[in-house]
């Protein structure tokens, strides 16, 4: 069979979504200047889908910068792999004072996000070893998993019982010079709750194992100091390799692991991804630092971020909206409906009240159910937020009229 025949038949995970929805509900376009109100289709929408959790990316002193370095850095330099001929003294000052942010001895810089910590966890378990992975983690795991030499075994979200029960299966069936790598989320970015760490932790005495957690959606906002979920649960120490990525708070590309220093030293020489790739541009490199400065220097923003997000979860929970009890900034709602009815929440919202939101239905969430995910920031104002939950109020009637006939039937 011709291999292009074969991939125009098979099926797409996004169903429904692929083909028809392109433009408006896949890939579409919000355009004009980043921040809490973007164009979609020519008008004016207020954004809940951007993951810019401090309205980094809109702040005028940040684009100020990104400008004046722009300026004097090339987008090609530094040219080729860190191995090689990438490497620069900024690069390395970025990894020191990621590592002091996050309370690591070490850190090492990586190109992006999901290609980074897919390479981590391939560099870092052999086929002796043991991977053993939360079943909701993010797609960048999940492939990091499939590219892994390592036995894999997967515990139930959240599940202590099920994760000891992982645990214990791990260590009777491995080879004696074999290891255990742990991997989970800090926070969840679909269901907005927060990784099981301390419970997790607390079982390293009865089976040693290393815990390696993707804080894409912690690092930046959780925490007092920002530093992470880790921080927030009181068991930083606890993680053995931290993962951040720059695509959420920083509103940048790129991302970082940090450790000790071994085993940094370690990644440098063993992440393919990094070894024969081109090294992170300079001006992202500066602007990087730039913003973990700013993070640091103004925890304000994460104040604002959490005002915002009550504000936004208490207005919907009172018009009787099913919000998922979420412990990070990530707003989930949930309701009984088909893809029709998540298409029917999306067009209504956007096109009737000026509020962007993004839904799934089924495949990706179970059937007869729809999950509109909301994204709050530090720079949405109050009247935007006021507006959001208008357009909710005005919609509720068709939201809750399905979830009202699912009912009678399964009656």
């Amino acid at each position: 069979m011709d291999l292009f025949d074969k991939l125009e038949g098979r099926p797409s995970p996004l169903g429904e979504f692929t083909s028809d929805g392109y433009g408006y509900y896949t890939y579409p376009k919000l355009e004009g200047p980043l921040g809490p109100v973007m164009k979609f289709n020519d008008e004016d929408v207020i954004v809940w889908s951007i993951n810019d959790y401090l309205g980094v990316g809109s702040n005028d002193e940040v684009k100020d910068y990104d400008a004046e370095i722009a300026q004097d850095n090339s987008l090609s330099s530094p040219m080729g792999a860190r191995l090689m001929t990438g490497n620069s003294t900024e690069h390395e000052k970025l990894e020191e004072e990621l590592a002091d942010f996050v309370h690591k001895d070490d850190a090492f810089l990586l190109n992006y996000g999901y290609q980074g910590i897919m390479s981590v966890i391939h560099a870092l378990v052999d086929r002796k070893d043991v991977l053993i992975y939360d079943e909701l983690s993010h797609a960048c795991i999940v492939d990091g998993k499939q590219l892994a030499m390592a036995e894999k075994y997967v515990f139930k979200h959240n599940d202590i019982e099920s994760f000891e029960k992982q645990l214990e299966r791990a260590h009777r069936k491995k080879n004696d010079d074999g290891a255990v790598l742990v991997v989970t989320e800090g926070a969840f970015g679909m269901t907005g709750d927060l990784g099981i760490l301390n419970e997790m932790i607390a079982l390293k005495e009865k089976y040693p194992f290393r815990l390696l957690v993707d804080d894409a959606h912690g690092v930046g906002t959780m925490g007092e100091d920002g530093s992470g979920t880790g921080t927030h649960l009181g068991c930083q120490d606890g993680i053995d390799i931290y993962f951040g990525t720059f695509a959420k708070a920083f509103a940048l590309i790129g991302a970082f692991v940090a450790t000790d220093e071994r085993v940094v030293e370690f990644l440098k020489a063993n992440v393919r991804s990094q070894i024969f790739a081109k090294s992170v541009p300079m001006p992202i490199v500066k602007s990087a630092r730039k913003r973990l400065q700013m993070i640091k220097d103004n925890p304000e923003w994460r104040e604002k971020l959490w005002e915002n997000t009550n504000m936004l979860r208490g207005g919907l929970r009172d018009m009787g909206y099913n919000v998922l009890p979420a412990e990070c900034p990530v707003t989930p709602v949930l309701t009984k409906g088909s893809t029709d009815l998540c298409q029917t929440i999306m067009r209504k919202l956007r096109e009737e009240h000026g509020v962007f939101v993004s839904g799934v239905a089924y495949p990706v969430v179970p059937k007869g159910t729809v999950l509109i995910r909301l994204i709050p920031t530090a720079a949405h104002t109050k009247e935007q937020i006021q507006k959001t939950l208008d357009g909710f109020e005005a919609i509720k009637e068709v939201v809750f009229a399905e979830a009202k006939k699912q009912q009678k039937m399964t009656a």
